[in-house]
């Protein structure tokens, strides 16, 4: 803040003069220091040691998308934190959902959330949701610094394009390159487990209620056989986080909703440990 104007109850000259609609631009412009990949890390011999988040879904329905994700984060072999919260509205029509380093990720989403916002005050207007992904893949680039000393942030976003009238989804690596993946996409280290369930069970014309089962079953699987991916734990009433993207915008499904898949789940695991096999010609 400028110094004439602390203690005054005014704001800098900066927040009141037009410019960028990109709120991360002016971060960059005023207070270069606040952007995460800005942040000098203390000089450390290895791998830095911090709590990881995994496994995230995505999979698109007729009239929308639905992303979930795990609520593990594991710290090496031992488990940080069984309750995380991985998956985020970004805005009324979009999601993200984190991989990666858990408190990088959560705070790269606070960021993503408060450039779209700036950029709607703004303009007056929303992003396309092809721009929002394009937001998201600089804000990831931004970060390459601490990914290349094992902080990677890796997420998966997924929304409702009001101009396309359809769930899209879209994954990146930790350079900030942007894929959009078709029909399902799976990200974390539980990913390559849950990507074989969701090409395996897949089908075009899926209702609401049948994907959100899907997404549940993947992850299922990808706690089957990864370790750092929670399954639903009954005990404790923790299960996986599961969102709505249409066009009537973001929900996230209360923990009844989730707790009711989750066990009819469960339910059929015990006749089919393995799960549901993919139908045969």
């Amino acid at each position: 803040m400028e110094a004439n104007t602390r203690g005054t109850g005014r704001l800098p000259a900066a927040f009141l003069t037009p410019g960028s609609s990109s709120f991360m631009d002016f971060l960059s412009a005023h207070q270069p220091q606040l952007l995460p990949g800005n942040r000098q890390l203390p000089q450390v011999q290895g791998v830095i040691e911090a709590p990881h988040g995994t496994t995230i879904v995505a999979v698109t329905f007729q009239g929308g998308v639905i992303l979930a994700g795990d609520r593990r984060a594991t710290m090496g072999n031992m488990i940080a934190q069984r309750d995380i919260e991985k998956v985020f509205p970004a805005d009324e029509y979009s999601a993200v959902g984190i991989a990666g380093t858990a408190g990088l990720a959560v705070e790269m989403v606070k960021l993503f959330q408060l450039e779209l916002e700036h950029f709607e005050k703004v303009e007056g207007a929303q992003l396309s949701l092809e721009g929002k992904a394009n937001r998201l893949s600089t804000m990831i680039r931004s970060n390459l610094g601490m990914a290349m000393q094992g902080l990677a942030v890796v997420p998966l976003f997924a929304g409702f394009d009001v101009d396309r009238a359809k769930g899209r989804i879209f994954s990146y690596d930790v350079t900030g390159g942007r894929s959009e993946e078709h029909n399902y996409s799976a990200v974390g280290s539980g990913s390559i487990f849950a990507r074989g369930a969701l090409k395996k069970l897949f089908r075009d014309g899926l209702s609401e209620s049948e994907a959100t089962t899907l997404v549940v079953q993947a992850l299922y699987d990808a706690a089957d056989d990864d370790s750092a991916t929670g399954g639903p734990d009954v005990a404790r009433r923790i299960y996986p986080i599961v969102t709505v993207i249409t066009d009537e915008g973001f929900r996230r499904l209360t923990d009844a909703e989730a707790a009711d898949i989750a066990r009819s789940v469960l339910e059929r695991r015990l006749e089919q440990p393995d799960g549901p096999r993919a139908a045969l010609l």
